[in-house]
């Protein structure tokens, strides 16, 4: 019950709690997919298991001999085990049948010392093939997950853009549980059970009647087949449980961590009520769920009793007429009781099975994901040295929405300057986004160094474009860290000038920690100002030949962004072809050449001088900058003057 708000607890502060729960009505509550699958025919559900399963078996017989000899223990010590688990009644046997009868008194010390022994014995196997095989569960693990997380960054920027993080790795997180549950309750809850009723059917037609062996093995097939459709019709009360849990925790972790937006509205009771009809969706589910487990443990408490009725009645039916000894008719009882512990697991066991095969598919689904951008077979090699960049008549469309890049057709030169201005929508960014390659282009070429992008590997593109975004991410790690990412070969010296060149090493020389400050998630523990200047200083670490700056001194008063961009020019100029994307226009009046972007078209171009004798949309956008700017220094310029006696000045504007 205490689920939900530990759970959302551990979402808030990233924690995760791989502890397994043995509880049979509770085991890891890892919810329903939120993209609930069509609803399949069984024939299509078999296969679909079957398929999964036979992703998961390269996973579970890894390419290592040492792992595979783990694999083939562990399965001997399964296979010993269950033979010394019907073993031992035959000595139990023995030791009644000495102990009744008749004449002189013998003490089956022999059978007592073999029936301990075989107890001891079973004990000692399980635990060795738990022990043993934990290291096979464990590589197979670390092995999905990294394949998965190996993928994920190999997916295009649409993905991640439509995907919530949280629910991509809850899909790893339960998808590689799901291997660790799906061999634990396969390979050692739902085979032994099989195996044994096999060696037991077949001991006690070879030894009795074949009427005790058919019941027994009667009565656990509608034991099975009952607690199968149960658990099934069980299922759905479940599952609401489990979303109404997901809701309720979504809500807590949405309004925690949106606590500043509560209090500015004071709606913590808003909150606090949908919390709380929340929690009460989730009692109503887990009231049903406990009804339906009772009506599930009922049924089989009467199937095992009338099994277990119904085979002593044979047997002892069997002892009267003098086919059997007293000794038999307890081994009899003792195998069926030992077939039927473990089947008091079976709901359980078929539950965890079904759940972790349903996060086995969502997790091979993320597998499956197709990245939209993909490398050519046999991609170019990729070395540019000066820099330059042209788009050739690029067109582009996210989706089928309306095209917002209508044909760009612009040449930077080798370590030359162009910006990008223009209205928000225009297409800026989308010309950074094709830069970078996160998208192809729908038509046209975009080149750098003569050599077409889309025919070269993303990773080497990548290496030699920089980019200083607009909102600024960094890593929750130390500073040095975060412009080190740049460059992890860079000594100290590059990275102090670096940070140096984005006006930020006095800053950090101050800081308490210095260089060992933890940013904090996101960067939070920094100022906008300071997570800007440390993107620029990871960027200038990096020393591509291609800079992209995207509008990436916004957050930054007008002083410190003059001399940065002082230092930027010092530290790229010629160097390095840069492609700036402005709001701000006075920050790239002495830009080689600026292009004014509207609706997906040029609508301008040429250095600052000749745009504003051209009194078009750039002249627009200067004189409403302007105006604005000059508004600013007028007022501040009032304050200062009525500061001092306020009531005695009137001004009009």
């Amino acid at each position: 019950m205490g689920n939900i708000a530990t759970n959302a607890w551990r979402q808030i502060r990233g924690v995760q709690d791989h502890s397994q729960l043995h509880d049979q009505e509770n085991p890891p509550t890892r919810g329903v997919s939120n993209d609930e699958k069509p609803t399949q025919t069984m024939l299509e559900k078999i296969k679909k298991h079957y398929m999964i399963l036979t992703k998961l078996l390269p996973y579970l017989w890894p390419n290592t001999w040492d792992l595979r000899l783990r694999v083939v223990v562990s399965l001997a010590c399964l296979i010993l085990g269950k033979v010394v688990s019907v073993s031992v009644p035959f000595a139990y046997k023995a030791a009644v049948d000495t102990l009744s009868r008749t004449g002189d008194f013998e003490f089956p010390l022999l059978a007592i010392i073999l029936y301990g022994c075989g107890g001891l014995a079973k004990e000692f196997l399980g635990n060795l093939r738990d022990t043993v095989f934990i290291k096979v569960q464990n590589v197979a693990q670390m092995n999905a997950a990294v394949d998965l997380f190996r993928h994920l960054h190999s997916l295009s920027i649409g993905f991640h853009i439509n995907r919530k993080t949280g629910g991509v790795l809850r899909g790893i997180d339960r998808g590689t549980r799901g291997i660790n549950f799906l061999t634990s309750f396969l390979l050692f809850n739902i085979l032994p059970i099989f195996l044994e009723l096999a060696l037991v059917c077949i001991i006690m037609i070879i030894s009795y009647t074949a009427w005790i062996s058919i019941v027994t093995f009667t009565i656990v097939v509608i034991y099975m087949v009952f607690t199968v459709l149960i658990t099934e019709w069980r299922t759905k009360f479940r599952q609401e449980m489990n979303t109404a849990e997901n809701e309720a925790n979504d809500k807590a972790v949405d309004s925690l961590l949106n606590y500043e937006t509560v209090k500015f509205f004071s709606a913590e009771q808003h909150e606090i009520d949908r919390y709380r009809d929340s929690f009460a969706k989730y009692n109503a589910q887990a009231q049903k769920s406990q009804a339906s487990l009772a009506i599930l443990n009922v049924g089989q408490s009467l199937l095992i009793s009338v099994g277990q009725l119904s085979v002593m009645l044979m047997a002892a039916q069997q002892v009267g007429k003098g086919n059997m000894t007293v000794g038999d008719f307890v081994l009899v009882n003792t195998f069926v009781l030992q077939l039927y512990v473990p089947l008091n697991f079976l709901g359980t066991s078929y539950r965890m099975i079904k759940q972790s095969l349903t996060d086995l598919e969502n997790m091979f689904d993320l597998l499956n994901e197709v990245p939209s951008v993909k490398d050519v077979p046999k991609p170019l090699e990729f070395h540019p040295q000066s820099g330059e960049i042209e788009f050739q008549d690029v067109k582009f469309k996210y989706n089928d929405e309306r095209e917002v890049l209508k044909g760009i057709s612009f040449k930077v030169p080798a370590g030359k300057q162009l910006a990008i201005v223009g209205p928000s929508g225009a297409g800026k960014t989308t010309i950074n986004r094709l830069l970078f390659r996160f998208y192809d282009p729908t038509q046209g070429r975009i080149l750098i160094d003569g050599i077409d992008i889309s025919k070269v590997r993303q990773s080497d593109l990548r290496k030699y474009v920089g980019i200083v975004p607009q909102d600024t991410v960094l890593f929750n790690d130390t500073v040095r860290y975060n412009v080190q990412y740049g460059n992890f070969e860079a000594g100290d010296q590059e990275v102090n000038e670096a940070a140096q060149t984005a006006q930020i090493l006095k800053k950090i020389e101050e800081f308490p920690m210095g260089w060992e400050t933890k940013v904090g998630e996101r960067g939070l523990r920094l100022s906008g100002g300071e997570k800007q200047r440390v993107a620029i200083a990871r960027s200038v670490l990096k020393r591509p030949p291609v800079m992209i700056f995207d509008e990436a001194t916004a957050s930054l008063d007008t002083n410190t962004e003059r001399e940065i961009q002082d230092n930027l020019r010092a530290a790229f100029k010629g160097r390095t072809t840069t492609v700036v994307l402005a709001h701000r226009l006075s920050t790239i009046v002495d830009s080689d050449e600026i292009i004014v972007v509207k609706d997906g078209l040029i609508v301008e171009r040429g250095p600052h001088e000749d745009l504003l004798k051209l009194s078009g949309e750039y002249r627009l956008l200067w004189d409403k900058q302007s105006a604005s700017s000059s508004v600013v220094k007028k007022e501040e310029k009032e304050q200062v003057v009525i500061a001092p006696t306020p009531q005695k000045h009137h001004h009009h504007h």
